[in-house]
């Protein structure tokens, strides 16, 4: 998709890109947005335009990040940010997910089509997404704030530190997630409920995509500046 400016309606966006709707919601605009420009929205909202525009077009557009400019802005709105992303998997996505899962097994043919199987590894998906939520609220984005502060105050000082890229790996979250539709697709058999199970595929197939993008500002930004921790004296 082409990138997004901020005197574009952002009902335009949206009705072009629905999977930007819980993106939007994590800076507080729901539905009922009318015609107004993406300017005038983050200025009604008391919005960043700059800060909202990347985020948008970082999720929407796979060769976009502006790693620069992401520095650029306060450590505090990418914790933020991230931090709403997380509720919006605990208290949405994953239960969404559940929610059709179940309506799926109860609906198909339980004897032959391995879903309790398939279900069972979700389960454990869930469990582990959970438990890095859960770190991230109470050690990994407080940690975060703290970088910030300390690398604010060395650069006053006169000082730069420099933000050092490991290499990347695949995010574990993500290639469970791969493996959940890979179960889908490889090895269901019997009857089953096929607009159910497009529902549960469609729905895992957002997360991951979130996820994504979420990952992308984890390992690309904030992960840098934890290791620019161990710089300072």
């Amino acid at each position: 998709m082409a990138l997004i400016y901020a005197d574009m309606r952002l009902c335009d966006i949206i009705l072009n890109e629905p999977t930007l709707i819980p993106v939007i919601n994590r800076f507080g605009i729901a539905l009922g947005i009318g015609d107004k420009t993406i300017r005038t929205l983050c200025e009604e909202k008391g919005l960043d335009t700059h800060f909202f525009l990347t985020m948008l077009n970082t999720f929407i557009n796979e060769g976009y990040f502006p790693e620069n400019r992401l520095k650029s802005f306060c450590i505090a709105q990418i914790v933020d940010f991230l931090t709403k992303a997380n509720v919006y998997y605990e208290r949405f996505q994953l239960p969404n997910i559940e929610r059709h899962f179940n309506s799926l097994i109860e609906k198909s043919d339980a004897d032959n089509n391995n879903l309790s199987l398939v279900r069972k590894f979700f389960l454990e998906f869930k469990k582990e997404l959970l438990a890095r939520i859960e770190n991230d609220k109470r050690n990994y984005f407080p940690a975060a704030k703290e970088i910030h502060l300390r690398l604010s105050e060395r650069k006053q000082d006169g000082h730069e530190t420099d933000l050092v890229h490991l290499e990347e790996e695949q995010d574990p979250i993500e290639a469970k997630l791969n493996d959940l539709k890979s179960l889908f697709v490889k090895h269901l058999s019997g009857d089953y409920d096929v607009n159910l199970c497009y529902a549960v595929i469609f729905a895992i197939y957002s997360l991951e995509k979130d996820i994504h993008q979420h990952n992308r500002i984890r390992y690309r930004i904030l992960e840098p500046l934890v290791n620019a921790l161990k710089q300072i004296k």
